[in-house]
């Protein structure tokens, strides 16, 4: 996968913008200078009633340069914080583009803090190259090569110095640049380590409590907090060495400018306002060739962050969808597994829930009950065998319409940090009132509002984390049942409950209308199942009378095997 490109659509018509203004403002500079070197000259030379008017005039013209070149400067800023803005806009849409298509089983190998940075650390050195580096680079070098030829032709000599000292000093700053590359891969790295720190303990501050462990992590994070302060202290000496090389650049273009200019001038080879002239030249192009040298520095920076997003984009865990993939059309609700197989989990599964059953998946952990669920929903793909629905083969159908067809709960699916409603309508925002109203039955949303300060308008934590476990259970499984899919998946959604959230889940498999895949270690509910799937043994038991006695001993078992 690739980046955008920087040329892209309207950015392309940014840059063009931005080298015009580069032209434009040589021609300040140039203007300024021509004008400048006229006006030492005839001064030097003009009688004093002369002087006064020629004066005023030579000063409107320069107000008039300045002003110009000022307006020049904003609108280069604009520009090139637009063209930054437009091309991290671009690149972090397709980076959550990507994060919603990995597999949460991939995404549970990375750092929740490492991702992050993507997100924030790498984008901001992205966007720092393409407004400050790409757009001055377009600026101050355009400005830059076409004020030294203008000189050039004024004073060849005074132009080839200055061109002279800037290829020094260019070839300076490629050397320093590599160092500070190192220095930032370095301090990247910190970071990342001290920011996947920090999000794992913000997640679980209740067990840093619980175990008393405050004056470890504390000093753990003082370690990591000093390890990122000195790669930081070595990026800035680093960074301080290249803008050392820019300023030493003007200074000694400076000084060479007096004294070059004093050997002409004491030859008859150039007048005074001919020096002037070029030392205009010089402070004029201060600021650009500042920019030059910070260019290097953002591009060190960036050529970081562009190989770490690239890795992140090409990881693999990502849930492919071929193009035009046909939609999934789903009627009765059969879901059938054939030769199922993933690494260190279900091996050669094989299993067939007829439409509107309702399947219990138990066995002890790691047999697979939740890795099924997540299959089922295409949350990733199984290393062999393939899922039918309706006999479809779901890894062929669009992922919108399948996981239009499904609906689920559990614990890898928490509460979003938001409004209760925003929580409740979150798989179907545009609901009816009707189908609201409907799920709010079914689930007892009504009392649960009932008993919020805010009501729906109620501010939740990331995680649900600042409401009860059946409060959460209640909302988790109305969010799954809006719109009324053909199949809910519910992966322990009646763990940890109390006995009015628990007769909410009897409440839904008793009404429900399709087909329920759900993993349980509860004995009563097992009984209300249509089969039992014990993963451990693959034994499943039927609805028929001739089976229930079958059913119900296969579910002891499969409880025992947990218990």
């Amino acid at each position: 996968m690739k980046l955008p490109g920087i040329t892209q659509g309207s950015r392309r018509r940014c840059l063009t913008w931005l080298v015009l203004n580069g032209i434009g403002q040589a021609g300040m500079v140039i203007t300024l200078a021509l004008l400048m070197r006229t006006a030492f000259d005839h001064l030097i030379e003009a009688d004093t009633a002369a002087g006064i008017l020629t004066t005023l005039s030579y000063l409107a013209g320069f107000s008039l340069i300045v002003i110009v070149n000022a307006s020049l400067r904003w609108r280069e800023r604009f520009d090139a914080e637009r063209l930054g803005q437009d091309y991290v806009f671009e690149l972090r849409q397709q980076l959550f583009a990507h994060l919603s298509r990995i597999s949460p089983r991939a995404l549970q190998k990375r750092s929740q803090g490492g991702t992050m940075l993507r997100f924030v650390g790498d984008l901001t050195a992205l966007r720092q190259w393409v407004s400050l580096g790409i757009a001055r680079l377009a600026v101050a070098a355009v400005m830059t090569i076409t004020t030294l030829a203008a000189l050039a032709v004024i004073n060849p000599a005074l132009a080839g110095m200055i061109a002279v000292m800037l290829l020094v000093a260019a070839a300076t700053m490629l050397v320093l640049g590599r160092a500070l590359e190192g220095a930032a891969r370095n301090a990247r790295k910190k970071r990342t380590q001290l920011a996947a720190n920090v999000s794992e303990k913000i997640s679980a501050v209740s067990v840093v409590q619980t175990f008393n462990q405050r004056k470890r992590e504390r000093r753990l994070l003082k370690k990591q907090s000093q390890r990122l302060s000195d790669a930081m202290l070595q990026r800035a000496n680093r960074v301080g060495q290249l803008r050392a090389v820019t300023e030493a650049l003007v200074g000694f273009a400076s000084a060479g400018i007096i004294l070059l200019g004093a050997w002409q001038i004491s030859r008859g080879q150039a007048t005074a306002g001919t020096v002037i002239a070029a030392m205009l030249v010089v402070g004029m192009l201060a600021p650009a060739l500042r920019d030059l040298g910070r260019v290097h520095e953002y591009w060190r920076g960036a050529r970081v962050s562009r190989e770490k997003i690239l890795q992140f984009l090409n990881a693999p865990g990502r849930v492919w969808q071929k193009r035009g993939a046909p939609e999934l059309k789903v009627s009765s609700g059969v879901i059938e597994f054939e030769n199922i197989s993933v690494d260190g989990s279900v091996q050669d599964f094989s299993q067939r829930a007829e439409g509107g059953q309702r399947i219990a998946l138990v066995g002890p952990n790691g047999t697979g009950k939740s890795t099924l669920l997540a299959l089922a929903a295409r949350l990733f793909d199984a290393d062999e065998g393939r899922i039918l629905i309706d006999g479809q083969n779901i890894a062929r159908c669009s992922l919108q319409s399948l996981r239009a067809n499904i609906g689920m709960a559990g614990p890898d699916l928490p509460l979003l940090r938001g409004s209760v409603e925003r929580n409740l309508k979150y798989r179907l925002p545009q609901a009816s009132k009707k189908q609201l109203k409907e799920v709010y039955q079914l689930c007892g949303i009504d009392d649960l509002i009932a008993d919020l300060p805010g009501g729906l308008r109620t501010r939740i934590t990331d995680g649900g984390r600042s409401l009860s476990a059946g409060q959460r259970a209640r909302i988790s499984l109305a969010r799954a049942l809006l719109g009324n899919p053909k199949i809910l998946l519910l992966d322990e959604a009646d763990a940890n409950l109390d006995k009015d959230a628990e007769s909410l889940i009897d409440q839904v498999l008793q009404n429900y209308n399709g087909t329920i895949l759900m993993v349980s270690h509860r004995h009563p509910r097992l009984q209300q199942m249509d089969q039992v799937w014990n993963l451990n043994k693959y034994q499943p038991c039927g609805p028929h009378t001739d089976n229930k006695q079958q059913c119900v001993d296969s579910a002891r078992s499969a409880l025992a095997l947990v218990q």
